[in-house]
């Protein structure tokens, strides 16, 4: 009987332990959060030539911090390793142009969507890509795949072997993989700004990226070449928009950040950042 009583004893200590250390966690009180961003995603960040940091989500990041009342650091981190890097405790979040989608949400936790533009391809004035069919129209792969799939079987002829420049572990890498592997050669970078000089360069045919990124791109100065071509797409393998990246187990962190980002559209702060960082509304809908 005295084993069987030392027994339970013990269940009920480890029990009790549990519960407590789910508690705490639960219970932790936020007061400093550290945030990381790429530092190299114009116009939603980038890295001034003082090193300090600007850009829409830059811009957010402050109004965020300051509605949910956190003192907050922002550290520059390479996005490719961003989501590794957060399920190892280097910082609490991720802002960095990153969309919710399915596959990163097996590792993560997502915020609300702070923003959408979809993703289109950028060439040079002088290519004949420039011609790439449907140039403007929207094409959804969450409510319409099969007209976004027959939309890219227009683009195959044109593209057929091309060289197409990404950002590696972006979700236009995705969307290359999936619906233009084996049609053009897919060239991964490290950052945008690389494809970027691999464009002017002539080393790549045409580069795809976010519509708020390539347009801010083009306008750049040296970039007067770059011209926004083909159709934009959505939705889908492409995620719901750029949102905060977060430790699945941080439930409280992530309900701070829902509430900053409702207040910042309930408030026309996302509009607002949005005229003056990319000329057109990214507010999510």
């Amino acid at each position: 009987m005295k084993y069987l009583t030392g027994i339970l004893a013990a269940v009920m200590m480890v029990a009790t332990f549990a519960v407590s250390t789910v508690v705490r966690a639960e219970e932790k009180k936020w007061t400093h959060v550290t945030i990381a961003t790429e530092g190299a995603f114009r116009p939603w960040n980038f890295t001034k030539a003082d090193g300090s940091l600007d850009g829409y989500e830059i811009e957010l990041i402050k109004y965020f911090c300051d509605h949910m009342k956190v003192e907050c650091t922002t550290v520059i981190q390479p996005f490719d390793g961003m989501i590794p890097a957060l399920n190892a405790g280097k910082f609490d979040a991720i802002i960095s142009g990153m969309s919710a989608t399915a596959k990163r949400e097996e590792v993560i936790a997502f915020s609300d969507s702070y923003g959408t533009t979809g993703q289109t391809f950028a060439t040079l004035k002088d290519s004949p890509l420039v011609g790439l069919p449907l140039k403007g129209e929207v094409f959804s792969l969450a409510t319409d795949e099969a007209g976004a799939a027959a939309a890219v079987k227009q683009l195959e002829p044109m593209l057929k072997g091309k060289t197409i420049g990404v950002q590696t572990a972006s979700i236009a890498a995705t969307f290359l993989d999936k619906y233009l592997k084996g049609v053009a050669d897919i060239r991964e970078y490290k950052t945008t700004e690389q494809h970027d000089l691999d464009l002017k360069a002539g080393r790549v045919d045409i580069i795809m990226a976010s519509m708020a990124y390539l347009s801010t791109a083009a306008a750049k100065p040296g970039n007067e070449d770059m011209i926004v071509a083909g159709p934009r797409f959505q939705g889908g393998l492409l995620g719901r928009g750029s949102s905060v990246g977060l430790r699945k187990e941080d439930t409280q962190l992530k309900a701070m950040f829902n509430d900053a980002i409702a207040a910042a559209k309930a408030d026309g702060t996302i509009a607002k950042l949005s005229a003056k960082w990319f000329g057109f509304d990214v507010t999510p809908k």
